[in-house]
């Protein structure tokens, strides 16, 4: 049985000008191998209603769940609902449910629950809400996408709210393996050694310390006795 599978769209004209450095995609990431399932592809795209649709109908149609970041504010550029309904051809308007939580918000906090913030509560019909219980603000999930907000708080949040209901699979596990020589050493060998462990994923990671370039191999998969063994026979195999 494959683990289903998985890829994040983050949106935003901050990211891609390099004003903000997402640390999202890391979290996500995490997240998922813990849960079994497999982020295949990240794309980043700007505040564009076009490339958004655009997007999210090619990763909706090719991965098993969509996680998107960012765009889901009150502010005029912030257009990722708007999106997602249209990419789904599906009605959207400020939601009764949406605005009970956000008036209930901001009437504790005091604050007016203005036009630009009711903007949060603009959800598509057809989606169910996913909990904030950083700001209120919801998320949501519309087929099988998740569309979440891109402060880092926020996100994680919402991640720890969506993930519990997500049907995962095996959790990927890695052993690493260090060795203080170049890949250009090391590549025959392994590549022998990955065509013989096709169940496995095998990486080398160059490094340099002191001087001294320097190798991590990482091997990946979801059965531990099996990693076990593998990374025994790239001990005896370099040892030699």
């Amino acid at each position: 049985m494959t683990n289903p599978t998985a890829a994040m769209l983050v949106i935003g004209d901050e990211i891609l000008s390099g004003r903000t450095r997402d640390a999202n995609m890391h979290y996500l990431a995490g997240q998922l191998t813990e849960r079994g399932i497999d982020l295949k592809e990240v794309r980043v795209v700007s505040d564009d209603r076009e490339a958004i649709i655009a997007a999210v109908k090619a990763l909706s149609e090719t991965y098993d769940h969509v996680f998107t970041s960012g765009g889901i504010g009150p502010t005029h550029d912030d257009i990722t609902a708007d999106c997602i309904a249209a990419a789904f051809d599906d009605h959207i308007d400020v939601r009764d449910d949406a605005r009970a939580l956000l008036q209930a918000h901001y009437d504790r906090s005091g604050q007016d629950l203005n036009e630009a913030r009711l903007r949060m509560a603009r959800i598509p019909d057809s989606a169910t809400l996913i909990e904030n219980p950083v700001s209120t603000a919801p998320g949501f999930t519309l087929r099988n996408v998740h569309v979440m907000a891109g402060v880092p708080s926020v996100f994680q949040a919402m991640v720890a709210s969506i993930l519990p209901t997500l049907t995962g699979g095996a959790p990927l596990l890695s052993r690493t393996l260090p060795l203080m020589r170049g890949e250009g050493d090391l590549a025959g060998p392994l590549g022998k050694f990955a065509q013989e462990h096709p169940t496995l994923s095998v990486g080398s990671y160059p490094f340099q310390k002191d001087g001294i370039y320097g190798s991590n191999i990482v091997v990946r998969g979801t059965d531990a006795e099996e990693l076990d063994a593998a990374m025994a026979t790239l001990e005896r195999l370099y040892s030699e």
